[in-house]
């Protein structure tokens, strides 16, 4: 399955700039999204870094792509050879028209640091989720399967429940004896297990460094450097509370979340529906589901974070731009109720409009400015 929103996007950068970087986790469908531009372009060549025979293309880097400057050249895997960052810096100065080169990385900039410096003003970064709703557009008893599987292609598509956990376990295995230390990190595959898994356990609740190195038994900034890293390899998201001045004592911690149900699932043992239906996880699980549907489609130039106060004035999103702000509560059951801590929070905020989402088969109103509605329409209602 292609990307076709990410796909466009890509296509509109490299009008703009003479480098795109379009960053994923591994086996997210960016060498497929890839491949498809380049087999409708004419001038386009591909290579894989992780291939012996293309990677020994590069072993002088400069006077290969020299030969290439009117071509649009695809490098895969870009985080293997970082030392290819300067020397394409000094190509696209030579000659700085756009759509020079397509860079795929299994990183954020945080962990390509040399090339979002090197190539500062020169390069846009598109990141690409796994599968969301409005790709599968699924049913709503499909949509059951894209949040149990999560959205990588690979596992979502299996031929069913069992094949797709064995296919989650073993990228959870490869990404950590393989992925991991590709990117330069020394830290062993089981340790950084454990700690993945603890993450599991506390998805979608607050980040406590101290708490967590002492059951962990290591210090608090250690856990923070082993964060920093799922982070960086984009399968954390971190979700930071919002700062605003309301005269009230706020929340300062941060939420983490792990950004595909699927791998959540996985790491927790649940391996079918009902499984996950009797687990202590299902309310956080759909809470960050929905956070990612909503993430990766919101309007430009928008904040997200969570809102809450030590008086309880509680609310799961807040989607912030120059023009207004959206409260969104985040709910698994068929007839969400929100808490007074909701309320008390759109008060605070003085928030105009408000979604809970919830798995409801149709949307409607709960008041004048509050709307329950299914993640099936979440674009279109974000896109409004």
């Amino acid at each position: 399955m292609i990307n076709r929103l990410i796909t466009g996007l890509v296509q509109e950068r490299l009008t703009q700039f003479p480098a795109v970087a379009l960053l994923g986790a591994r086996q997210v469908g960016k060498t497929t999204l890839a491949k498809s531009i380049v087999a409708t372009s004419s001038n386009a060549v591909y290579l894989d870094l992780e291939r012996p025979s293309d990677a020994a293309k590069l072993a002088e880097p400069e006077l290969f792509l020299q030969r290439l400057q009117d071509r649009l050249v695809v490098l895969d895997e870009i985080q293997r050879v970082p030392k290819l960052f300067p020397v394409l810096r000094s190509i696209i100065d030579l000659a700085p028209r756009p759509g020079r080169f397509l860079l795929l990385g299994s990183a954020a900039p945080a962990l390509l640091q040399q090339g979002s410096e090197s190539l500062a003003g020169r390069i846009a970064f598109v990141e690409m989720e796994p599968l969301l709703v409005e790709e599968v557009k699924p049913t709503f008893e499909q949509l059951q399967t894209l949040w149990l599987r999560g959205g990588f292609p690979s596992s979502f598509l299996a031929r069913d429940e069992a094949a797709s956990y064995v296919w989650r376990e073993s990228f959870i295995q490869t990404f950590l004896e393989r992925d991991i230390p590709q990117l330069g990190i020394r830290v062993p595959p089981r340790t950084l297990h454990r700690f993945w898994r603890m993450l599991a356990h506390h998805h979608g609740q607050l980040f406590n460094a101290s708490q967590l190195g002492a059951a962990f038994g290591v210090a608090h900034t250690t856990v923070q450097h082993y964060l920093d890293i799922l982070e960086g390899a984009l399968v954390v998201r971190r979700l930071e509370p919002l700062h605003v001045n309301l005269g009230k004592r706020l929340t300062k911690s941060p939420k983490i979340y792990l950004r595909d149900a699927g791998l959540l699932h996985a790491l927790l043992g649940i391996r079918y529906m009902d499984e996950l239906q009797g687990h202590p996880v299902i309310g956080h699980s759909w809470e960050g589901f929905v956070i990612e549907q909503i993430w990766a489609n919101r309007p430009p130039a928008t904040d997200i974070a969570f809102f809450r106060t030590a008086a309880g004035a509680e609310i799961d999103l807040v989607l912030s731009n120059a023009r207004r702000r959206i409260g969104v509560e985040i709910k698994f059951s068929s007839t969400p109720s929100p808490t007074k801590g909701f309320w008390n929070a759109l008060e605070d905020l003085g928030v105009e409009k408000a979604w809970i989402v919830a798995p409801v088969q149709e949307p409607y109103p709960l008041t004048a400015n509050v709307e329950v509605i299914s993640p099936l329409h979440l674009s279109q209602a974000l896109q409004s």
